[in-house]
């Protein structure tokens, strides 16, 4: 599919896609270039790439698709840095989970022979860093492309079929959508775990108990997801502050009329809301986004 493959930053979703395109023989060639030269190191021991090192120019010479994997406050000094070594004719994409704001910034500094079309897996784990990546990763996962002006319809197409040979199913979206629609279904469910692990802490650290020692299935849950990588998510919410305050402002109403009804005992109005709730689980099932079964910690 293609000759030589770069991905710029090896971490869970940048060496699992290395992973994924070495299984399916999708690139001759893939190569990877990290900021740390253990990373480096790491990836080629993996044998995950061909090649590895600190001079991203070098890396990217000669490439048919580049993909930046790092997080979104590096987009601009990566872009920067490669923008005079890349090939005509390449396809230039990331994976991050924000667009409106990345696309304008990158779409700037790329030539007019390559084509810069913005990819979002929408996959991961709480793990971080190339030894937690694996190939299967994007299986049966969407991957959300968002096309700047710098993108053309057959490399929309290649892009598109390269994604579903890893796996992923592929919708095309508008940039300002696909960041309102995430702030609902990534971004404040990732910012509400984070809130609530804190308060636990805070908490605990207030009551001196041993709150860790009992907790249940939805604490455990929710540290899952508080436990991603710090600097992505900090990117992610500074990248999408205006969705995400908009839903924090949503998040915040709703939760002030359920404090409304527990302090006055409404239970008709507290089982209103919990059966509407209810049904949102099984929408997400349907849609196969997850299984009906009882899941009382991730194997």
């Amino acid at each position: 599919m293609f000759k030589k493959v770069c991905i710029i930053g090896c971490g869970l979703i940048g060496s699992s896609l290395a992973r994924a395109i070495k299984k399916q023989n999708l690139s001759s060639k893939v190569v990877s270039s990290n900021r740390s030269d253990s990373v480096n190191k790491k990836v080629l021991q993996l044998k995950i790439v061909d090649d590895s090192s600190l001079d991203t120019k070098k890396m990217v010479n000669e490439s048919d698709l580049i993909v930046i994997a790092t997080p979104l406050s590096s987009y601009e000094e990566v872009i920067l840095k490669i923008k005079d070594s890349l090939k005509s004719g390449s396809i230039l994409t990331d994976v991050g989970s924000v667009k409106e704001n990345i696309i304008g910034l990158i779409e700037k500094h790329v030539p007019e022979n390559v084509s810069w079309i913005p990819s979002h897996p929408i996959a991961g784990t709480e793990e971080s860093g190339p030894d937690a990546g694996f190939s299967k990763l994007f299986e049966n996962r969407w991957c959300i492309l968002t096309p700047s002006s710098k993108s053309n319809n057959k490399d929309i197409k290649l892009l598109e079929n390269f994604w579903k040979k890893i796996g992923s199913k592929v919708d095309i979206m508008d940039p300002k959508q696909h960041d309102y629609i995430l702030s609902i279904t990534s971004h404040i469910p990732h910012l509400i775990a984070y809130n609530i692990v804190n308060t636990t802490l805070d908490v605990q650290n207030q009551k001196e108990s041993e709150i860790v020692k009992y907790s249940a299935g939805g604490l455990r849950d929710f540290t899952r997801i508080a436990a991603s990588n710090p600097i992505m998510w900090r990117d992610v919410f500074i990248q999408n502050k205006k969705n995400t305050s908009e839903m924090i402002d949503n998040f915040i109403k709703n939760l002030e009329d359920l404090k409304r009804a527990i302090e006055n005992e409404d239970g008709k109005k507290l089982e209103e809301i919990f059966t509407r709730t209810r049904k949102m689980r099984k929408e997400i099932i349907k849609a196969g986004q997850d299984v009906e079964k009882p899941d009382f910690g991730r194997k």
